[in-house]
């Protein structure tokens, strides 16, 4: 089996992945439990006379070595900040391997649970741990890893998702219709904010890449970091009504604006954010879908109800990006 062909990970079995960890130097215990993990492959390893390690199965063809290594060089600054982040170990002077064909990382085994981000002193310890990485992220900028735009997260996905035939032929018009003045509406929300600031963030900072210890929270999962504006970090953070979320975005900043300054106009983006993830969400599954792993986790995509509630998702979007921003109290 072609480890590059549609099903990339059908060659990447128990063996392969304890023989990958042997060529770079690890030897495991025969202990092998794999991780929640869709994008890529990630599993918990036992490694003789040492602690269990983490490793990393990058999906071919997604990122370049460059914009792997540029994660890698982030989380590198963060460490070495002090950050609670968990960054991947050198090995042999290098943090990105060859493996059986694979390219892998190799993270130590970070444990810990859910955050309640009802607490709103969790939301505030939050706010200056993101501030912390944020000041950090805006030393320099990606020169590999892509912006968080219109284009990528918008426009391609909603191609992508017409040209290949996703939607039901008798939903295509209100699908697309709702789809088309979305991305107005996103348009309308990024005029209301005028310029922002961009910089290199999580980019996927919701409470599942959060995992909070006696000693507080540290951040997993860099695999989506990318450039955009401060409030991408931030906003997925946010439940319930919307008083709930003034309250929990007033608690975010809080903490916030003990490390790095916010833009207030960025609020404005906040449902334009949220409205672009839903579309690249769905385009994101489309185009794994030829993965064994992604039908047996969505079975509900491309179901009609599932696009049906999209329109009706979209619609609610549309509505909730020309209301005022959530301006803390």
């Amino acid at each position: 089996m072609d480890i590059e062909d549609t099903r990339p990970f059908a060659g990447l079995t128990p063996e392969r992945i304890l023989d990958a960890l042997d060529d770079i130097g690890l030897r495991g215990d025969g202990r092998l439990l794999a991780l929640n993990s869709y994008e890529n492959r990630v599993y918990q390893l036992g490694i003789e006379d040492a602690a269990p390690v983490v490793a990393k199965f990058y999906r071919p063809g997604r990122w370049s070595d460059e914009a792997i290594l540029e994660e890698h060089e982030l989380l590198a600054q963060l460490a070495e900040a002090e950050l609670p982040v968990v960054a991947p170990l050198p090995i042999d002077g290098r943090t990105l391997h060859q493996g059986q064909g694979y390219r892998m990382s190799v993270f130590p085994r970070k444990g810990g649970r859910a955050p309640e981000f009802s607490n709103h002193d969790t939301l505030e310890w939050m706010g200056r741990f993101i501030g912390r990485l944020h000041a950090i992220g805006a030393l320099q900028p990606f020169r590999h890893r892509p912006a968080l735009d219109v284009e990528s997260f918008g426009e391609e996905p909603r191609r992508y998702l017409l040209e290949h035939g996703f939607i039901p032929p008798d939903l295509r018009p209100a699908w697309e219709a709702a789809v088309d003045q979305a991305l107005a509406g996103v348009r309308r929300c990024q005029a209301r904010a005028g310029t922002v600031a961009t910089l290199r963030l999580h980019g996927d900072c919701h409470a599942g890449n959060v995992l909070w210890t006696d000693a507080g929270p540290h951040f997993v999962d860099f695999d989506d970091s990318r450039t955009g504006p401060a409030i991408q970090d931030l906003w997925m953070l946010l439940s319930g009504e919307r008083q709930e979320q003034i309250g929990q975005m007033a608690s975010l900043l809080a903490g916030y604006e003990d490390f790095y300054d916010f833009d207030s106009r960025e609020l404005h983006l906040i449902e334009a954010l949220r409205t672009l993830r839903l579309i690249h969400y769905s385009a994101w599954i489309a185009r794994r879908w030829d993965d064994p792993a992604f039908p047996a986790a969505f079975p509900w995509f491309n179901t009609q109800r599932y696009w049906q509630d999209r329109v009706l998702e979209l619609r609610e979007q549309i509505g909730l990006m020309d209301e005022a921003p959530l301006w803390p109290a």
